[in-house]
């Protein structure tokens, strides 16, 4: 919220998720007050009724694709933004009660795991706690509560879950992919966006003319003559009936560069609705932004606009 920084957070919880890792990532969420929340829809409610200020939830997993929940909560309601992207490497500690810390891995019959947690760990898992059973969990902070409370020999979470509950960690690292990463968003109610970087990310939600063929292609062809990178196309469904879907774009760009300024206005005249979701800082992790071609820079466009001004004002040059 640029102006009036945030002081009431909330995260998908339980505590000693993911979710509560990212956020404390925040420098301004080290001073604030952090609140868990159950469910992703949970999180934006409460900044929706504002009761917090700004919420973080997860948008998209390397490994997993995109969290549908978010998507569609971000598509409908009232309107929330995204001020900042945080990005969080994904490392699963598999941990036991303190008491079971000398059991041998081929003594474990349970483990808990979030369905996610379990689908990235799963090689780890048969080959190295080969006689036990994977049970699914709400989270990986549920995870590590039943380990903690005996329900499971073992759970797979994450580090902060772990030492939040006390568990003594058997083994780190356990994820099949050693790069899986999460990307996580820290949403607030609509408000001027942060001042742009020049490494910039807007997220747009784009609902089609179904009715006219080559609609997705206009779409993408406005945003390419510009030279505005597509960095992430997604579909989710209306609801409305088959056939019916809303696209999630991440462009290169902030609404207040003069190219981005002109795509947006042109996918407001040719789609049937264009839902705007924030400009942001990109996170580090991407690498530099791509250089524009040559022409599609602010100060081709600038100077291509008061060429056009002079034009208008008679003159030739």
């Amino acid at each position: 919220m640029p102006g009036v920084p945030p002081t009431r957070f909330v995260y998908l919880g339980p505590e000693g998720t993911f979710s509560e890792q990212a956020l404390k990532m925040i420098p301004a969420a080290a001073r604030g007050v952090l609140t868990a929340a159950r469910s992703v829809p949970e999180c934006l409610e409460a900044v929706r009724g504002g009761d917090a200020d700004a919420a973080l939830v997860p948008l998209e997993n390397s490994i997993g694709g995109q969290v549908g929940v978010t998507l569609d909560e971000l598509a409908g309601g009232d309107p929330l933004v995204i001020t900042r992207e945080v990005i969080l490497p994904v490392q699963f500690v598999l941990a036991t009660r303190p008491g079971d810390a000398d059991r041998p891995l081929s003594a474990i019959r349970s483990v808990a795991a979030h369905p996610q947690a379990g689908a990235q760990c799963r090689r780890w898992l048969f080959e190295h706690v080969p006689g036990a059973t994977v049970l699914d969990v709400l989270s990986n902070a549920t995870a590590a509560i039943g380990a903690a409370e005996g329900e499971f020999d073992a759970a797979v979470c994450a580090q902060i879950g772990a030492e939040r509950y006390g568990l003594h960690v058997l083994a780190k690292d356990i994820a099949d992919n050693p790069d899986a990463m999460t990307r996580f968003a820290l949403v607030s109610r609509p408000g001027p966006p942060p001042t742009p970087t020049g490494d910039d990310l807007t997220t747009l939600a784009v609902y089609i003319a179904h009715d006219r063929v080559g609609a997705l292609l206009a779409v993408l062809t406005e945003l390419s003559v510009r030279g505005i990178n597509l960095t992430r196309i997604e579909s989710r469904p209306t609801g409305e009936r088959l056939g019916r879907y809303v696209f999630f774009l991440d462009c290169g760009g902030h609404v207040a560069d003069l190219q981005m300024g002109e795509a947006l206005q042109a996918l407001r005249r040719i789609c049937a609705d264009v839902r705007f979701l924030g400009s942001y800082p990109r996170a580090a992790h991407d690498g530099p932004p791509p250089h524009p071609a040559p022409g599609l820079s602010d100060a081709d466009f600038a100077d291509a606009a008061a060429w056009l001004s002079r034009l208008r004002q008679g003159e030739t040059s």
